[in-house]
This record gives C-alpha cells, sequence and structure tokens, in this order.
C-alpha cells in the first residue's frame, strides 16, 4: 500500500491566508453528487478529498481498519452512518469541505435511492454544480435521467456527468463516446445551460485530480481542474437587490450608544453606500447610511456576504422585513404557485395548514389545491392525483395569512423558494419553488 498523502496544514499562514482571500472573494463552489445506486459517488468524493490532500492520516486509518475489500475504502469518509456502511449505500446528506489554492469547495453527497429523492433535493437545492456519475458498464439508467431532471427542476447552473469505472470497460472510447451522446441529446430537453462529460475511475483516481493516461483521446480537463474553473460569478442575480433582514441590532452601549444596524445575507444584488432603498411591507423608502462586515466597513455588499445595514432614517424595521430597491421590488403576494417536494411520511393534502419559512419571513398557509403529481422518471403529469406522498414532487397552490415579498425561482432562487413546516412538531416536511402563476 502506498504511503497516506500528508495533508495540507490547515493552520499555517499561507493556509490561513489562502483561506481569508478565498472567502473574501467568495470564491466557493457548492456542489452536489447524483447517481445510481453503486456508481461510485462516496467513492468519488473520497477521491477528491485523499488526492487534494484534504484527509489527515488518523482519518485515513480509521478509513483504512473499516475498509473490508481488498483495498481501502475511500467512500466511508463520508458514508458515516452506520446503516450505510452495512449496506453500501448512502442515505443521509454528507457535507464535506476542502480547498484547493484557487477555491473552496463544499461537497454534498446525497443518495441515489428514489426513495431519498428529498435528500438529493435538499442537497442540491443550493449547490452551483451538480456530478452525476454513470457506471460506464451499464450505460444511462432511469435514475440517472431522473437526477439530470431534478438538477434541472432546481435550477442548477452546472452539469457535470463522470462516467465512472472506465477501468472496467478497458477505456474504451466507444462506450464513452456513446453515454456521452445519449446524455447530451437527453439534457437538451432540459433547462441545462452547461453540461460536461469525464471519462473517470474514481477508485483508482484516473481524470479525478490528474489528467488520465489511459484516456489518450479524451482532450478535456480532469474533473477538480475543471471544478476549479467553471465560472459560477455570473450564475448570481446580481440585479435584483433583496436583503431580507435577519436581526436587528442594538448595542446599547457607551461606544455604540446610537447603533442600529439590521443584519443578515445579501439573497441577490448589489447594496453600496449612498444606495436609495425601500423596506418591505412597510413601502418607506431612505438611503444606506453604512454597511458593516465582520471586519469593518464595506463599500459594497452582494451575494452571499453576511453584512449589516445602516439606514439614514430611524424607519420601524424589524426580522421578516426585505430590504430593496424602490423601482425594482419583489412581488407581494399571499397566493403561491409552487413546485413542492413532499418529504414527511403524512401525506400532503387541500386543506391542510403549515407554517411557511421563506428567506427571514415566517407566515401561515393553507393548501388549496393540488394541481398535479410529476413522475420525475418520465416527466408525466397526473392531474388526477389528489395528494403528494413522501418523496412526490408536484405542482400545489397555497394561500399565506401574510404577504410574502417573493421572486420566480427561475429568476432568483434565493427569494424563489421557501420550505414548509408542520406546526406541530416543527418540523419541516416540504421544499417549494415558487414558478409564475
Amino acid at each position: 500500500m502506498t504511503p497516506v498523502q500528508q495533508p495540507v496544514d490547515l493552520h499555517s499562514e499561507a493556509a490561513v491566508q489562502a483561506h481569508d482571500i478565498a472567502v473574501a472573494r467568495k470564491d466557493i463552489l457548492r456542489i452536489a453528487t447524483a447517481g445510481s445506486v453503486d456508481d461510485g459517488k462516496s467513492t468519488l468524493i473520497g477521491r477528491l478529498l485523499y488526492d487534494s490532500k484534504a484527509v489527515f492520516e488518523d482519518q485515513y486509518e480509521a478509513v483504512e481498519r473499516a475498509s473490508k475489500g481488498d483495498y481501502v475504502d475511500l467512500a466511508l469518509l463520508t458514508d458515516g452512518l452506520r446503516a450505510e456502511r452495512e449496506q453500501g449505500i448512502t442515505i443521509d446528506v454528507a457535507y464535506r469541505y476542502f480547498s484547493t489554492p484557487r477555491r473552496t469547495f463544499i461537497l454534498a453527497d446525497t443518495p441515489g435511492h428514489v426513495q431519498y429523492t428529498r435528500n438529493m433535493v435538499t442537497g442540491a437545492s443550493t449547490a452551483d454544480l451538480a456530478i452525476v456519475l454513470v457506471d460506464a458498464r451499464k450505460g444511462m439508467l432511469e435514475q440517472s435521467r431522473r437526477h439530470a431532471f431534478l438538477a434541472s427542476l432546481l435550477r442548477v447552473p452546472h452539469l457535470v456527468v463522470a462516467v465512472n469505472k472506465m477501468d472496467l470497460v478497458d477505456w474504451s472510447e466507444t462506450t464513452y463516446e456513446a453515454i456521452r451522446e445519449e446524455f447530451t441529446a437527453f439534457a437538451a430537453k432540459l433547462n441545462i445551460p452547461d453540461l460536461t462529460v469525464v471519462p473517470i475511475s474514481a477508485l483508482n483516481g484516473d481524470n479525478v485530480v490528474t489528467r488520465s493516461e489511459n484516456t489518450p483521446w479524451y482532450e478535456g480537463p480532469s474533473l477538480l481542474h475543471h471544478l476549479e474553473h467553471v465560472h459560477v460569478a455570473s450564475d448570481r442575480n446580481l440585479v435584483d437587490a433583496r436583503f431580507p433582514v435577519q436581526y436587528v441590532i442594538r448595542p446599547q452601549s457607551d461606544a455604540h450608544h446610537d447603533y442600529r444596524g439590521y443584519a443578515g445575507r445579501v439573497a441577490s444584488g448589489v447594496l453600496r453606500t449612498g444606495d436609495e432603498v425601500q423596506v418591505l411591507p412597510s413601502g418607506l423608502t431612505t438611503t444606506i447610511a453604512g454597511i458593516d462586515g465582520p471586519r469593518g466597513p464595506v463599500d459594497e455588499a452582494f451575494p452571499p456576504m453576511s453584512v449589516t445595514v445602516r439606514l439614514t432614517d430611524d424607519l420601524d424595521v424589524s426580522r421578516g422585513d426585505l430590504i430593496c430597491r424602490p423601482a425594482n421590488a419583489p412581488r407581494a403576494t399571499q397566493d403561491l404557485d409552487a413546485m413542492i417536494c413532499w418529504m414527511a411520511d403524512e401525506p400532503l393534502r387541500p386543506r391542510q395548514r403549515l407554517a411557511i419559512k421563506h428567506t427571514t419571513r415566517s407566515v401561515r398557509a393553507m393548501v388549496k389545491d393540488v394541481v398535479y403529481r410529476l413522475d420525475v422518471n418520465t416527466l408525466h403529469r397526473d392531474q388526477g392525483a389528489a395528494e403528494l406522498g413522501l418523496n412526490d414532487i408536484g405542482r400545489v397552490v397555497l394561500r399565506t395569512t401574510q404577504p410574502l415579498f417573493v421572486d420566480d425561482y427561475a429568476r432568483n432562487r434565493a427569494t424563489g423558494r421557501f420550505i414548509l413546516v408542520d406546526e406541530a412538531t416543527n418540523a419541516t416536511v416540504g421544499a417549494g419553488m415558487l414558478v409564475a402563476p
């Protein structure tokens, strides 16, 4: 066995400086993996962590001891639940973090089983890029199409198809090209603006971090090289200024006697000192007196920065309010038309009462109608469906007790999504994406 690679010293001055630079530039890529069972999702993530030197020696030794086969099972770096290890499948969404000199990554390993659709929706809802693994021996399966559709439904802007286990088909270019052409033809029917196909062997590391000599016919980059260089800055909505207020800061100390700031995360757009803004739901207008970041004042704030905004006038602003531009405000409505992924054992039915959390605002709502249930495998719409069961996705109309300030999900993912909460148990029972009525 080759010796374990030594991890990067995360506490070194250079590493801290690189991390600070990455955070300051917000150069973070959120990735969700998907694919059928045994396609190698967890192994791929383990390989990325190992080859990028993000695995500590004691972690590797623990995985080596837990491995049952003839090789070190890198999938155990993410499959942490006992049930996952026993069954050899991914159940829960596992998040892993690592950095390279160019970018910081947040990886979400999502399940491949159909009964864990809700887990995949959770993991991919905030992703900038989705990796769909395809077993080179099996080609495109129903699950592959299903996960590609879910990535399209969730408006994940970049999709990478990793054709895994190429070593088991003798690195056949013909096999790779057949899968690439079939997936490209299917993706043309969906809303996938950027598609990349990479032949890999997650187990052996071919084309994962470095280019492999086994694929001289492949002229594209390795998977990690693509992840480091994919352009995501233009994916963010920098036009519609949206700042949901999370907390009102009033220190009431001698040093900050008159300080009043409104803390939150910039959902979209750009806020600058001196900009004229409007506060919803009051509709009152004022200007931005200043913006404070974690390390002091900043001239401008953009997603996904967390800042405190100070206003020129003392307005009545509280948690759940939204700061925007007077000429570019979101839609205020009590009627929500949305695609819902239902996550509870008890079905979603008309007349059901739930709580909605949208950005930082929470209201109560009632289900007015279940329009249709969507078969994510065939894209068939079941217009006769009277309810949504566990892991079902369908179009639903809701009526809220108070207005929400929303945008369509296709335009603004941050203000176009919400979660549904069971008031009795406080459990999250659904995730919604707003569509144009």
